[in-house]
């Protein structure tokens, strides 16, 4: 067991209602706020309405960035810069799901930078500064809400790279899960699949703490049980307040402190966005299984093993190997049968012309560092793999 500092200085306001405490939370930051959120759904559900009205009786002036992208792109990122430095924001506001929160979090530090706000990512530049950042999450999944990343995409370069800085994570989030109710059937399971491989990309790890595999075991477990629940009864509020709050718990760093490795399935997915902005969720979702059996040996078969009992109720009474497989078998069913996403990337329009390049990328950008080290021939047989 290793040394390390682990600090979450996030204030969470959980549950039904607590938009109530919004007005006073901006209100500590400053005067000027910048709203940033998506399309048009919440204007549909009237959560933009309330929004306003809470920054209206404060006294606030807001300046809007709204259309912000899934897979949010740097482009979104330069605008907000421009109204945050027009306006003289103090604070920043996303409402949203994870690409508008990943968007207002690399806007709060890219607006003290002279520069592009590329060079962020492409220079790995120092975040000494960055503006205070308040979420709204009306998706459960990626758990930006707690976290301290931001993925940006650059589209014209090819590129989709997670931004790590501990100044990222936001200074308050509010998690009402009774906002996910109107989030469709489709993306509730590529929620719960982004949250499932939050979870496995920490399990996998071999200087992991009995406590943290067991914490994480309950996450995916929670994600299994509670997923077709949401999916079939939407305003299911303990089904929604389970999802949520796994979602922000998989990813907020309890599990990241005792792993020195890069995600695996995460860096694999990044290049299919970057080439196809598909869904984050579903990519994961159709390259994890694929992973998982890339990387099945005598080695890593016990914690696949540990997984499907733990998590799937596989017979723990089966020779390891085979517990190993049908814990992959298991985590197929649940992904492309309870779930319902498409199961190959044929079936969502990929195909192979790219893979060469996208592996190469992948590699690149970490997997060398990976719990099983990944080279460019390895990423082009998962990729392949999961045609």
């Amino acid at each position: 067991m290793v040394p390390f500092v682990y600090d979450i200085p996030t204030r969470v306001y959980f549950g039904e209602n607590q938009l109530t405490h919004l007005g006073q939370e901006l209100s500590r930051f400053g005067k000027s706020v910048l709203f940033v959120y998506g399309g048009g759904s919440i204007r549909k559900t009237g959560l933009y309405d309330t929004v306003m009205s809470a920054i209206r009786e404060s006294g606030l002036h807001a300046a809007e960035l709204s259309g912000v992208e899934p897979n949010p792109k740097v482009d979104s990122v330069r605008r907000g810069v421009e109204l945050c430095r027009e306006n003289d924001v103090d604070v920043i506001l996303a409402v949203g799901g994870g690409s508008v929160l990943d968007c207002g979090k690399y806007i709060s530090a890219a607006v003290f930078h002279d520069g592009d706000p590329w060079d962020l990512i492409e220079k790995n530049m120092p975040t000494p500064k960055t503006l205070p950042v308040v979420t709204i999450v009306t998706m459960a999944a990626t758990g930006s809400e707690m976290d301290t990343v931001a993925v940006i995409s650059n589209m014209e370069k090819k590129l989709k790279i997670g931004f790590n800085r501990p100044q990222l994570r936001p200074a308050v989030s509010f998690l009402d899960p009774t906002l996910t109710y109107s989030v469709s059937r489709y993306q509730t399971a590529c929620g719960c699949a982004d949250i499932f491989s939050h979870a496995v990309e920490t399990y996998f790890n071999d200087k992991g703490m009995y406590m943290v595999d067991r914490f994480f075991e309950g996450i995916m477990r929670t994600v299994v049980k509670y997923a077709s629940v949401a999916m079939e009864k939407p305003d299911d509020y303990e089904a929604r307040a389970n999802i949520m709050w796994a979602a922000s718990w998989a990813i907020n760093g309890l599990g990241r402190i005792m792993q020195p490795y890069a995600w695996s399935c995460h860096g694999l997915e990044h290049q299919l966005s970057a080439f196809y902005d598909i869904t984050h969720g579903l990519g994961l979702a159709i390259l994890t299984p694929r992973w998982m059996e890339h990387i099945l040996s005598e080695d890593t078969a016990p914690r696949l093993r540990d997984l499907g009992v733990s998590v799937f109720d596989v017979d723990p009474g089966l020779p390891l190997m085979d517990g190993a497989k049908a814990a992959i078998e298991a985590t197929k069913k649940w992904l492309f049968e309870t779930l319902g996403l498409a199961s190959t990337l044929t079936e969502i329009g990929i195909g192979d012309e790219h893979i060469p390049e996208m592996a190469h990328s992948a590699v690149t950008l970490g997997l060398k560092r990976a719990f099983i080290p990944l080279t460019d021939q390895d990423a082009e047989d998962i990729f392949r793999a999961s045609l």
